[in-house]
């Protein structure tokens, strides 16, 4: 354990935060008098580093390697300085931003400090802002690179760093090999040691309010309200994060009438204190934005999660309890997919994408409307990418509704849509629930649900995907496996994953895979029927099925 408090030690000589010192002191000074609970404590603070991955970095607040903190962010900073020098034969420019959680401020202000110190040209936002604020300044900025110091939907005490690539790369998050490369070069300035003695600047860039009042005019124009629609009663919740401010000024630019609002969750809040995860899919997330909307006798709910790039809707549904029910992130999907392909329609090399996770409706919808249609790998890195995309989604949520000034998903601007969708059921005479129902009438019934284990131990996630690699199911309850694909090989037409995909047979999928951004296990199950109900019945059935089996596989 000698090694652990050396590598402690050091780590406090070199950290510039007040807080994350006196934590570590404590703990060094504990383990150091043979406390075995701050013991375990170092080895797991310093017995591995956050990795930088895809995703970029993502973690719990805290002093130490494997959380995310002032030293690590610095490190971060000037490692990606250095790959953006290494690949750019002029001055590379990098625009940060950052959103209302603990330490982003900071974090970004370190991280402007250091690439303006490493000889970049470098913008920081005017102040906390929206994740696709930040894509799209990426774009219109023309910068060779960006960062968004967020943990989006994650706990309060999380945070995290967001990189995002401008030129060939068009303003997408990074993909392989550039996660590799990146983190070759931050952990060289790890072990080059003292973060201290980087070189730091003040002479960094602020962005005037130009860039989001461009962003507000472009997300805007995706779907200008109708007349007719001012009496249109809706909610909106920012679940305390950073949504408000920026979609306000869209709705009212877009010429929507403004909604009802939680106000408890109004305003920027790092504790998120009213929900217990905020994520707008965990349950009791949108407690308050229900109860709001029965007061309010309201036609549907818009809810962004806390760095406003998902969407989470729900309408009124008398079956459900409460009476209200927040649709699926593939229901959402279908909607924006079957908008954007009837505007689309006869457009040469047109596309819809989707995650593989996501819905096989929108693969129907394309069918319908003569367009082409690409699974991808979940992320929208891979969905960004997807040749001749005018729509993309994930089923978690997230959107992509105006790839030409933003190329990541986007949950202000996919609202503005679903404003758009929600004007066009009232002049009609019909809801949002009528226009699935149109859907399904056109493209049949798709139900989809999902299984997620979480785990304390990660080493069960990965034992679990061994064992199913090793011993494939032959059925799943009483429908048996008509194929299965192992896509970690990269055969089946997309770029290698952790994913395994049973084709059942009677048309039913199920995909298993573990989650990119939590301690999870992911189960997606998808079905269609000749009606909602058959499909929803066959995917609970697969549900129980797949609960059973991963119990007996754990």
């Amino acid at each position: 354990m000698s090694e652990r408090l050396d590598q402690a030690r050091a780590w406090l000589r070199q950290d510039p935060d007040a807080e994350t010192r006196d934590e570590l002191a404590g703990i060094i000074t504990r383990a150091a008098g043979g406390d075995a609970a701050a013991l375990a404590d170092l080895e797991d603070r310093f017995g591995r580093r956050l990795a930088f991955g895809t995703a970029g970095l993502r973690g719990e607040l805290g002093a130490g390697s494997n959380r995310m903190n002032r030293v690590l962010v610095t490190q971060a900073a000037a490692g990606f300085a250095g790959y953006l020098l290494q690949r750019s034969t002029t001055r590379p420019t990098v625009v940060i931003g950052y959103d209302g959680r603990r330490n982003s401020r900071r974090f970004a202000l370190d991280s402007a400090e250091i690439l303006a110190g490493a000889g970049l040209r470098t913008i920081l936002l005017p102040r906390l802002l929206p994740t696709p604020v930040l894509a799209f300044a990426v774009r219109h900025l023309q910068a060779d690179a960006g960062i968004m110091v967020t943990a989006s939907h994650n706990p309060p005490n999380d945070n995290g760093y967001k990189v995002y690539l401008g030129g060939e790369d068009g303003g997408s998050q990074i993909v392989a090999p550039a996660d590799a490369q990146i983190a070759a070069h931050i952990q060289r300035v790890a072990d080059a040691g003292d973060v201290s003695l980087l070189p730091r600047s003040a002479a960094y860039e602020i962005a005037g309010d130009d860039v989001v009042d461009a962003y507000i005019a472009a997300t805007a124009a995706v779907a200008p309200a109708p007349f007719g629609v001012q009496e249109m009663r809706w909610v909106y919740t920012a679940l305390h994060g950073v949504g408000w401010e920026t979609f306000s000024r869209v709705v009212k630019a877009a010429g929507y009438p403004a909604p009802r609002i939680v106000d408890a969750q109004r305003d920027p809040d790092p504790t998120f204190r009213t929900v217990s995860f905020p994520n707008p899919e965990e349950p009791g997330a949108m407690d308050l934005a229900f109860a709001r909307a029965r007061e309010a006798d309201a036609e549907f709910i818009i809810a962004n999660d806390p760095d406003a790039d998902r969407l989470a809707v729900a309408i009124p549904d008398p079956a459900a309890e409460g009476g209200w029910r927040r649709l699926t992130g593939n229901e959402v999907g279908l909607l924006l997919g079957w908008r954007a392909a009837r505007a689309a329609q006869g457009t040469a090399g047109a596309s819809l994408a989707c995650s593989l996770v996501s819905s096989p409706g929108l693969g129907a919808v394309a069918e319908r409307y003569g367009l082409d249609f690409h699974e991808t790998l979940t992320g929208f890195k891979w969905i960004s990418r997807a040749p001749g995309m005018v729509f993309g989604f994930e089923e978690a949520l997230g959107y992509l509704v105006n790839p030409d000034t933003v190329r990541d998903k986007d949950g202000i601007s996919a609202a503005v849509a679903l404003l758009g969708l929600a004007a066009e059921a009232r002049v009609r005479e019909t809801t949002l629930a009528g226009l699935l129902d149109e859907l399904g009438a056109e493209i049949g019934h798709f139900a989809s649900g999902q299984v997620s284990v979480r785990v304390d131990d990660l080493s069960l996630i990965g034992s679990t995907m061994a064992s199913l690699r090793a011993q494939p199911p032959a059925a799943f309850g009483a429908r048996a496996v008509a194929s299965a694909e192992d896509l970690a090989t990269g055969d089946a037409g997309v770029p290698a994953g952790d994913v395994l995909r049973y084709r059942l047979d009677d048309g039913s999928r199920v995909i298993v895979r573990p989650s990119g951004t939590e301690p999870k296990l992911k189960v997606y199950i998808d079905a269609r029927g000749e009606s909602t109900a058959d499909a929803a019945r066959a995917v609970a059935e697969l549900e129980a099925a797949v609960r059973e089996l991963l119990a007996a596989r754990r």
